[in-house]
Parts: structure tokens; sequence; C-alpha cells
């Protein structure tokens, strides 16, 4: 496997998965669970008439492993399923203040939430509160604001039924302001796929990685963030299949791996190796090494026609798309000397992994935030879109892009209506279904924008379906200091978070049951566009504790006058009702909804661009043309580092299980900076120093987190890496996607302080 050799730096020496990952699931269950039930509820994990795993997206096969879930997932679980309760007593003890200066670890160790509760701030405690209270005074509020004022954040993890009814809710309030956590990672998918081939998702299914015969990677971690997709990408290794990775750090699961359920992979410690190129690219050099790539390929191209064959797919280009002359031109016009400068990697490099996707018939493109988590991440969706567009790689079996979503149910809220753009909702089926006028004058606010109407003053309430919104966010410390200014916030949550402890002026806390606690059954789409039924039943943390959907139904039937063609208490009672509101408002994507809901391996929804019916303005796939080779934004600078932010092997976006990174070889904290030895003789610092990280954008603004530990690790030179969400302050609220405004935390421009 070509990568960058390690040297003396920090590193895990095993392979992903195997002993490691089962001693982690252990760990989590030896602190979280009593009772061996867990074990049962482990087993119904991801299975057909079970529930779906609350932790990332990655799709669930139609005939699962004895154990279709990994070690994240179950962690999620565990977590999720923990016998610790955080009780009214709890807040009792504590107040919200001091409560602040706790860690985020050991917020969440207090367990389920299992009262609704109110923030006194003549106490600065949280009191108990009955629901009624709670949604009587929550809507008396809503009633006095404006509907352009109101933020409705959803997290991801809430199911379909309950997005719908969560969205349904805004717009009959009067609210297009519906950003959700898909702003914060893979909104620049949804816009550039949108752009490029007119199907704002991917076009891959879950039989097409048994039949391709390359797979390109670009910015994705899979051993931590979608660790089932290594048994796909195990079986592809194993009948040919090739892989080369783009990554700025070298990630185990792309490495090596060991399956954990193969016995004898286990007792002989028998490694798979994944990628057979690991190219550690400059954070952002992306656009420059996929104009590369192309480069070759039309290189390849000119010199087999003069065999009389060809490497390009010129009826596919003629018939299918638009643009591709000026692509072409300008590919042609990039010199090799400026591709490696802009990406770090050197022209041989770039063309042995171009040569994998000359010599492959079908291919598939893999990539995740470390695509789209740029000012200029557009033009690197894009740009891979344009590669396997000039091999016909889109629209055939065994081939497409294939961006890997993170949370459970973030693609299929957007497919159901959480959006802040009214034009990709069917308002007009929505007004006549439910006799209302929908709000249509404007889009309403994406993250960014939501925080910059914090801000300003601009927004006055918050409403949180799950999630940890202001740490998840860039500017935190201005925005923590902004967000007691809002009149009301309101979230729904399963365990306590930072975000919990910044309140408005009239805040609640309101508990709700976990997926595996659902009494009924309720459905989630994966990153493949494949819906699933979720069966859970578990008793919940404690009688208070309601549904999601139910809450939800709370708060609208106080805010909004009755309706009597809106059903909330019907539709609490029997979500297949939900369903059938939502096969006729989406009949192309949920047709028999209920009778297909527990389809083994989940129902298709499907996707135009996989037919080659391109939705685009052109009714083509567009070959598009950048107009830089870095997708940073900013521009090189003496003393100037470019700060990668991770994501560890003990955490699952802002929810952290502990502090062991286990494939990363970093143990017990996470307050460290990431830098190779040569930038660290450069910066004049010394392992195990600690040191300040300060932001180096150019808007004159101080931004600093200290007290981080240097530690060498094998990165490319001008970068350095760090963990999300503990550097999220560095992170400017304009450094964002120019197109979709997803914050770019994957390049953000910092120095070092020692």
């Amino acid at each position: 496997m070509a990568r960058t050799q390690r040297s003396e730096t920090v590193s895990y020496d095993g392979p992903s998965g195997g002993w490691g990952s089962l001693r982690g699931i252990g760990r989590i269950f030896a602190r979280e669970i009593s009772s061996p039930a867990a074990l049962r509820l482990l087993n119904d994990q991801n299975k057909p008439h079970g529930f779906m795993c609350v932790s990332c997206a990655w799709a669930k096969p139609a005939h699962p492993h004895p154990a279709e879930f990994c070690e994240n997932g179950a962690k999620a679980t565990l977590w999720e399923a923990t016998t610790r309760r955080c009780t009214p007593e709890f807040f009792a003890r504590h107040r919200v203040s001091d409560l602040r200066a706790w860690r985020d670890y050991d917020l969440e160790q207090q367990g389920r939430l299992t009262h609704p509760m109110r923030y006194d701030p003549e106490t600065d405690h949280y009191v108990p509160c009955s629901w009624d209270e709670a949604f009587a005074a929550v809507g008396r509020e809503l009633r006095r604001l404006a509907p352009r004022d109101v933020v409705f954040y959803a997290s991801g993890r809430s199911s379909l039924e309950t997005a719908y009814v969560y969205s349904l809710f805004a717009r009959l309030y009067g609210s297009n302001n519906l950003p959700d956590s898909s702003n914060m990672c893979h909104e620049t998918t949804s816009v550039a796929l949108k752009a490029t081939i007119g199907a704002p998702v991917g076009t891959v299914v879950y039989d097409d990685f048994s039949s391709c015969d390359a797979m390109f990677f670009f910015g994705q971690n899979t051993g931590s963030n979608s660790p089932r997709f290594l048994h796909a990408l195990q079986d592809a290794v194993e009948r040919g299949c090739r892989i080369v990775t783009f990554n700025p750090v070298c990630e185990k699961g792309l490495e090596t791996f060991v399956n954990p359920q193969h016995p004898t992979e286990m007792l002989t410690e028998r490694e798979t190796r994944i990628s057979c190129q690991y190219h550690q690219v400059k954070p952002g050099g992306d656009i420059a090494v996929l104009l590369g790539m192309c480069k070759h390929v039309l290189a390849r191209d000119e010199q087999e026609q003069t065999h009389g064959r060809a490497v390009l797919d010129r009826d596919f280009i003629a018939q299918h798309t638009t643009g591709f002359d000026a692509f072409e031109t300008f590919v042609r016009s990039v010199a090799w000397s400026d591709i490696e400068t802009a990406s770090g990697l050197e022209r041989g490099a770039i063309e042995a992994a171009a040569q994998v996707y000359v010599a492959a018939e079908r291919v598939i493109g893999v990539y995740g935030m470390g695509l789209t988590q740029h000012v200029h991440g557009f033009d690197n969706v894009a740009l891979l879109v344009n590669l396997l567009l000039l091999r016909g790689n889109i629209g055939r079996d065994g081939c497409g892009i294939c961006p890997v979503r993170g949370h459970s149910n973030v693609q299929g809220q957007r497919t159901v209506g959480i959006s802040e753009k009214p034009e990709l909702v069917p308002l007009d089926k929505l007004a006549a279904m439910y006799g209302f006028e929908p709000p249509r004058e404007k889009k309403g606010l994406t993250t960014v924008d939501a925080c910059k109407g914090i801000l300003d003053g601009r927004v006055k309430a918050f409403i949180g379906l799950g999630g940890n919104f202001v740490r998840a966010i860039p500017e935190r410390k201005a925005m923590e200091e902004a967000w007691t200014r809002l009149r009301l916030t309101v979230q729904i949550a399963t365990r306590l978070n930072r975000s919990h402890l910044v309140n408005g002026t009239v805040a609640y806390l309101l508990p709700c049951r976990g997926r595996s606690e659902e009494e009924q059954a309720v459905s989630i789409e994966d990153s493949l566009s494949c819906i699933h039924g979720s069966t859970g039943g578990r008793e919940p943390p404690a009688p208070e504790v309601l549904p999601e959907l139910a809450i939800v139904a709370g708060l609208a039937k106080a805010a909004l006058p009755p309706n009597p063609r809106v059903r909330w208490d019907d539709w609490v009672a029997d979500y297949g009702l939900v369903r059938d509101r939502l096969e006729e408002t989406y009949p192309e994507y949920f047709a028999d909804f209920n009778k297909r809901l527990f389809t083994p391996g989940g129902f298709y929804r499907g996707n135009k661009a996989r037919e080659r019916i391109w939705k685009t303005e052109s009714g083509k796939a567009v070959f598009t043309v950048p107009k830089q080779l870095t997708a940073c934004g900013f521009a090189e600078a003496p003393g100037r580092l470019s700060l990668v932010s991770l994501r560890s092997n003990d955490q699952f976006n802002t929810t952290i299980y502990g502090y062991s990174d286990r494939v990363r070889g970093i143990e017990g904290t996470r307050d460290v900076v990431l830098i190779n030895r040569k930038e660290m003789a450069r910066h004049g610092l010394r392992e195990g120093q600690i040191v300040s990280l300060v932001s180096d954008a150019d808007d004159g603004v101080a931004r600093r987190v200290d007290g981080f530990k240097v530690l060498p690790f094998s990165l490319p030179d001008g970068c350095v890496a760090a963990y999300y969400p503990e550097v999220n302050p560095l992170v400017p609220l304009s450094h964002h996607d120019q197109r979709s405004k997803t914050p770019a935390s994957k390049s953000i421009p910092v120095r070092i302080e020692a």
C-alpha cells in the first residue's frame, strides 16, 4: 500500500476492528449497563423488525450479520440504554452556571433525563414542571413572536414520522426556518449534486459494492464514522476491487481491517489491507488531485485513440452531459507544477491513482466531510462528479457517487420537509391537504444564518429537536454570550449536554424516548436512500418521558389555532396515519409506505440520476469548472497552518463516550494538537509541550483555545489536526462553503502559540 511512512509519531499498530473494537464495546457496556438484557438489545439492532441504530446512517443489508452493529453503533445504543438517571434531584443540587464548567463527557455521564424541566433564572436551577405547563408556556411564547424570528432546528436523529410532523408544525406556524445538522456537514452535497446531476443525494445502492472494480475515497473516515461499511469493503477487496484513498490523515479503517465477526480472523489476527494506495493530500488539495486525475484520463484517452481505442465514454458525454468542452480546455491549461503545489502530492502519485480509474470498468466515488467542509467544498464535490462523468460512471450498476452521511436519519429528514429552502418542499400539496397558506416569500435560515440572527438579535426563539447545537456550531464564545439574549429556548433531548446550560429568558428541557424505546414502529432513511422500519419497545427511563412525536404534537397544539385537517392526537396514537400523510405528500418516494415498511434491507425510494434522468436546468449532467485549485479559501502565509478537525474513535458528533482514540494511539485526553515532526521543528515545538491554537483568519477577531498538548503525528506539511468540537471556537462564522454555507471545519487558518 502506497502511503507516507510514519516515523516516531503517535500511532496505532493494530488494525481497525478486531479485539480492540470488542474491548471498546465492553468498556462502555461495563460502565453503562447493569443488565444482560442489553445483549439482547444489541442483537436486535439493524435487524428486520428490530430497531435501527441511532449512530451513523450506513445501510442495513437485507441479509444482516449475526451482530449487525459496529463499535460506535453499540456505544450509541448502550449510551441510550444506560441505567444512569439525570433526575430533578440532580438539578436541585447543581446550579446551571456551575454545570457549565463541567466537561461534556461528565454532563452526559449523568444519564437519561427523566422529567420535563423549566429553567428558573431567579435560582439558576432547572426545576420540574408538568407537560401541560411546558406546552402551555411554550405555546404562549410562540403566539407572541413573529414566525420569522423563530428557529426550528432538527439534529438528524428523529424518525421520518416525527420529522414530517415537525416540519409541518413550523410551516403551519409560518416559518421556513428549518435548519438541521445537514447544514453543518453535508449541505454541500445537497447543493453540489443537485446542481450537477439533479439529485441532492448519492446514486449508489448496496449491491453496487459487490460489482464495482474500483472505489476512490476522499475525506471519509470509515473506521470510526461508518464501521459496518468495512464489511462491504473487505468483501470487495477480496474479490479484486481496488480502493484508493485521499485523506490528510491516515485513518486506520481504510488501511487494515480484522472482522470481529469472523472467528478465524480474530484468532489468527489476519488483516485485510483495504487501500491499495493511500495518499495524504494537503487539506483543501482535493480539487487539484481531481484535476490531475482528469488530466491523466484525458492524456490516456489521446494515447488510446491512436490505437483505435478510447478511455472516455464519448457517447455518454455527448448524450447525457453539458459543459465538457469548457472543462477539457481548463484541465489541459492547468500545469502539473501547480497541481503538485496545491495538492502536496507528486505527479506520479496522482497519475498512479488515475491509472486505477482508467483500468476500472465500474467505479464508485465515496466521500465525507473532508470534501464538504471547505470554503470551496462545492468545487470538491463537483470535481468528483466530473471525474465520474468522464467514463460514464453514474447511472450504471456498480458505479456512482456515494456521500456517506453521518447522523442516522439526517438524509431522511430532508426528504420529508426539514429544509429551509421552500422550493424543495411540495408547498402546494401541503396547502391543499391541510387548508393553509405555507410561507413561500423567502428562504428560511440555514445554521449559519440562524447563528448570525442570534448574534444580531433578529432571532428571538430556538426550538431544538435533539442535538447539541451550541456546542456544534462555529464561533462558540460569541454564540454562547448571544444565546442568553434569546426570549425562548426549548430543547428536546435524551441526555444532558452543554446546549441545555445556555438558556434564553424562558427555557424548557423536555425529555424524549430513544429509538429503542419507541412503542410504535417508526422509519428512517439511510445514506443509500433506503427506507427502514424500526421497532423498539424497551421501557423508557421514566414514566414521564414522552415520544418525540408526542412532544412535537403537544407544542404544536399549544401554539397553533385548531385545524380539523391536522390530526395531532390521532397521529400520536397511530404513526401509521402519519405514514399515510407522507405517502400522500411524497407519492414518488413512499408509495405503499405502510405495506413496505419492513422490507428486508429497506425499500429504495429511487433516484432519477441513477436512471440517467437529470433534473438539472439543462436536463443533462453538468461538467463544472473551478475558479481555484485549493478548497481552503485562504492563502498560505508565514506561520499560518491549516487546522483539520477530527472525531475520535470514542465519540459520535458532539457525544463523547470516553477518552480513548485507540485507532490513533491517543489515550486519556482530547486536548491535543497533532503535527508532523518537520512542522514541529519549523515552529520550535517539542513533544508534550502545552500550546494555544489561535485563529489566523483575516477578519481581525481574536479567537483561541488553550491548553493543547503537542503530539507528533503523520500529517502533510503545513497543517495540524485537533478534535471537534473542542476547536469550534476557532471557526469564524463567515468561514463556510460559498454555495451551501456549510462551516469549513476541515481547513481552518490558525497559528500556534507556545
